[in-house]
């Protein structure tokens, strides 16, 4: 009966061992597995943590990416628009540069006309001038032949008119000269005509004048008449004795200046007072008008055509403005 019993106690320590070895298997195997889950649920979490890393880290790189293709895009848009203004402004440019090049020509034109206005203005200034200056040498010539001679007259040094004394020439309210007037005249009338119809003046000359002149007393018609017959009187004694002096060419030419006229009691001469000097208001006038007309609508045709041109550049240059 012990051995019986020793035998059972051995299988039942048999059974018991081989049972705590199979717990322990058991126990390793589930601490194997604990283990491989935790490692596993590690690694999984970690997984998840990249995944959604990257995912944000895409989100942005998107967001990114985005942002830059609408600044990419509204830069688009900006050169689109430049290259719209940089058309319209190489068209305008284009306009430009043809109205340049019309305006060039059109300043070039007015140029040549310039510096042709130029020319002839300065031309004209010098047969102005020259015009001008003749006056001053007729009226210097008539002095210095007057003084060559010693004849004393009365001329003015401004309009070269010669003044004789009616007293000298007429008796009293007559019309026919005297023989002092005449001697008078002859000694004074060729000189002044000779000096004038000299070829250097004579081109510029284009009357000489016999003006008869009365004092304030009596009718102005009587003193018309009078005055008229005066001056006639001298003229008629000239024509008496240009042959003694002038030439078959000068006495033509003398005809075709000669001019005479009466101007009864107009222009009286005053004295220092301002009262009327009777005695210097009745005379004759001999002087001489220069072509003074031509030389004025000269003036006035140069004037005008300078108006027109102004007026013309004015009107190119408002043109070019609209």
């Amino acid at each position: 009966m012990r051995k019986k019993k020793r035998s059972d106690e051995s299988g039942f320590n048999v059974w018991r061992s081989y049972s705590d070895m199979m717990a322990g298997v058991l126990l390793l195997f589930v601490l194997i597995m604990c283990v491989t889950l935790f490692q596993a649920q590690k690694s999984y979490n970690e997984s998840i943590k990249e995944r959604d890393d990257k995912i944000a880290l895409q989100e942005q790189y998107t967001a990114e990416i985005l942002a830059q293709q609408t600044e990419l895009d509204e830069k688009n848009s900006q050169l689109s628009s430049q290259d719209e203004q940089l058309d319209k402004q190489k068209k305008l440019l284009a306009e430009l540069a043809a109205q340049l090049k019309e305006q060039q020509a059109t300043l070039d034109k007015q140029q040549t006309d310039l510096d042709e206005k130029t020319s002839l203005l300065a031309t004209q200034q010098k047969k102005i001038d020259n015009i001008i200056g003749v006056k001053a040498d007729v009226i210097e010539a008539l002095q210095k032949e007057f003084s060559k001679n010693n004849v004393s007259v009365d001329i003015d040094s401004q309009t070269g008119a010669l003044t004789l004394n009616a007293s000298v020439l007429f008796d009293y309210d007559q019309s026919e000269l005297t023989d002092s007037g005449k001697e008078e005249l002859a000694e004074i009338l060729p000189i002044y005509c000779k000096v004038l119809l000299q070829d250097e003046y004579k081109k510029y000359l284009a009357e000489i004048i016999i003006d008869g002149y009365t004092d304030t007393d009596g009718d102005y018609s009587y003193n018309l008449e009078l005055s008229q017959k005066r001056s006639l009187a001298v003229a008629q004694y000239l024509t008496e004795i240009r042959e003694n002096f002038l030439d078959a060419d000068q006495i033509s030419d003398l005809q075709s200046y000669l001019t005479v006229n009466g101007h009864s009691m107009a222009n009286p001469v005053l004295d220092a007072d301002g009262n009327v000097d009777k005695d210097a208001s009745r005379r004759v006038e001999v002087k001489f008008r220069l072509k003074d007309d031509e030389m004025i609508d000269e003036l006035n045709q140069i004037m005008t055509a300078d108006e027109s041109t102004s007026k013309d550049q004015k009107d190119t240059k408002d043109t070019s403005n609209d």
